[in-house]
């Protein structure tokens, strides 16, 4: 009977030195807790990250999960700061609407000397333009005029010979519809957007890389996306070239913030969060050439032709309003 009482006794105090670590666990965010990364980001940028933590010491205290730009944004917008993410890497628009809308993000507390005005929560980390992709090899093989603008893929030449994004799902096409909208106002954007949609056919993608990889892979002879990705391409030996479109290139900015979790924010997120931003940038210049801090420069052989900023500011609700748009195109 001793011994039964002594073994419920230990057992007991084990328990209860057990609750209260458990207790204590909970009260905040540990150091020693991997960092949750959210991001809609590609993989090149995600390389670049993961090059810049892992290098600096992070190696193994963080984990990444990415995300098309609409999931994210919708996580964003419905969960707030009960998002599982500790830093969040998302288009700049989609984070200004969620700081908006749920005040989910903490403000910096690293210096972020940007060319151009950002809000205290947002560290821009790429900027993004979009640009005409080709096909060289299928271009010649199928004798297609060489396409300088964003209406000429209206042409019914180029009728199954094409392929750009959905803007239900990617930002990427986002760059396409400002630039017909700036040239055309939504009544000329609407006709020429049918008809590249009907050029596309089945070749409307998910995904802001989808055209790229239907023109690499021998699929379609043009398509729209990301500048930077065709450069690299092309840079490569693929037979991969690209226009700067009569319209402009338009672009987009993605940037980190970390999640206010109030006692459970994880103190490593804004430290993760600033070695990024100073060990990560001169990699991810490399894919995404635009300047964005003070003290970087362009490189001019990857300068776009026709830099352009939208006339209206970015904002969710005019992604909305511009989707709305595409779909009465289809």
């Amino acid at each position: 009977m001793k011994k039964f009482i002594s073994v419920i006794l230990s057992l007991t105090l084990c328990a209860g030195v057990c609750f209260a670590f458990a207790g204590c666990g909970s009260k905040g965010g540990s150091a020693n807790e991997q960092v949750v990364i959210y991001s809609n980001a590609d993989e090149e940028a995600i390389t670049a990250m993961q090059n810049a933590l892992d290098n600096n010491g992070y190696e193994g205290q963080y984990i990444f999960q990415t995300f098309g730009t609409s999931e994210l944004g919708g996580k964003l917008l419905a969960e707030g700061t009960d998002l599982e993410a500790d830093l969040v890497t998302m288009s700049t628009f989609y984070s200004e609407s969620a700081q908006e809308e749920n005040n989910m993000f903490l403000p910096l507390e690293f210096d972020v000397n940007t060319i151009d005005e950002f809000p205290d929560y947002c560290a821009p980390i790429t900027s993004q333009e979009g640009a005409i992709i080709l096909n060289t090899e299928m271009m010649k093989e199928y004798n297609l005029p060489t396409p300088t603008s964003l209406k000429d893929l209206a042409d019914p030449v180029y009728k199954d010979m094409i392929s750009v994004t959905d803007i239900q799902s990617s930002s990427t096409a986002w760059l396409l519809i400002q630039a017909l909208i700036s040239a055309y106002g939504e009544d000329g954007e609407k006709e020429v957007l049918t008809g590249i949609y009907d050029n596309a056919g089945s070749h409307l993608e998910t995904s802001g890389s989808g055209p790229l990889k239907l023109c690499r892979a021998g699929e379609v002879a043009i398509g729209f996306g990301l500048r930077q990705q065709a450069v690299a391409d092309k840079e490569e030996g693929l037979p991969i070239d690209y226009v700067d479109p009569e319209e402009g290139n338009f672009s987009l900015t993605e940037s980190i913030s970390v999640v206010d979790k109030g006692e459970n924010t994880n103190p490593k997120a804004m430290e993760m969060a600033q070695c990024i931003i100073e060990n990560g940038r001169e990699e991810l210049q490399k894919y995404y050439p635009n300047a964005l801090y003070e003290g970087e420069s362009t490189d001019a052989a990857n300068r776009s032709a026709r830099p352009m900023v939208f006339s209206e500011p970015l904002t969710v609700d005019l992604l909305k309003k511009h989707q709305e748009l595409s779909e009465s195109c289809k």
